[in-house]
């Protein structure tokens, strides 16, 4: 049996998900801390790598606890709590069985982006959102999005140097909402391509700005010719909000 956990992180001191060379990563700490707490180090796998900067709110990985461990699986969390830092946090665990994988065994996945829609910064949301000076035309935003829904090839919304043969996914919903100051992006699919949500958050600002409308995200989708598309936005509005099994 595995330990499948539910955490969340802000990813603002980390490098990524994945242990690199050049930084502290966020399965790094998390083997970290599971060494302190069980006396051993586990391979920890995630249910997806993230850029430097992205965060999460929920994310799914698992381990393979040691022979004889005796730590139940629901006091896993605040054990394991103590020795991590105030940016990541377990939120649940649970046994499953061999089988289960975080990212080959999900459906789908929820990615939300946050933008700070006015002209002074917030300090208390540096690092967490976009801070976009300009108003944002949401309505014109949500027209654009519209193309977007459905199975596509995503070739146009994917960074250049990816090395993936099959672009094609599923968008089964696209949300743009706005609440006061706040402009949210949410988006979930079958799976994403690398920068997907950032360079579709790009081209609907770029579209809130007058150089898209819907005819023009339909043309894009369907060149698939990255250089068309919209810029990509930076990574700290970004956050992983669901994945699904």
């Amino acid at each position: 049996m595995k330990l499948k956990c539910v955490i969340s992180f802000r990813g603002t001191a980390y490098c990524g998900w994945q242990v690199q060379k050049n930084g502290k990563s966020v399965q790094q700490t998390l083997q970290d801390a599971s060494e302190k707490l069980f006396g051993f180090r586990p391979d920890v796998t995630g249910c997806s790598r993230t850029d430097s900067g992205v965060h999460a709110k929920y994310y799914v990985c698992t381990f393979s606890p040691a022979d004889g461990m005796t730590v139940p699986a629901e006091k896993v969390p605040t054990a394991l709590n103590v020795f991590l830092p105030d940016d990541i946090s377990v939120l649940s665990c649970e046994r499953v069985d061999d089988s289960f994988h975080p990212r080959y065994s999900a459906k789908g996945k929820e990615y939300t982006y946050l933008i700070l829609n006015r002209p002074e910064r917030d300090p208390f949301l540096s690092g967490l959102a976009l801070h976009y000076k300009r108003p944002l035309n949401v309505e014109k935003m949500r027209e654009c999005a519209f193309p977007i829904l459905g199975k596509h090839d995503f070739t146009s919304f994917m960074a250049k140097g990816s090395d993936i043969e099959d672009a094609v996914r599923t968008v089964s919903s696209l949300a743009v909402q706005k609440e006061g100051e706040l402009v949210s992006i949410k988006i979930a699919a079958d799976g994403f391509l690398y920068n997907m949500v950032r360079i579709i958050v790009g081209t609907l600002i770029e579209a809130s700005e007058g150089r898209f409308d819907r005819e023009d995200v339909e043309r894009i989708i369907a060149s698939r010719d990255r250089t068309l598309a919209g810029h990509t936005a930076k990574e700290y509005g970004l956050y992983l909000t669901g994945v699904y099994y």
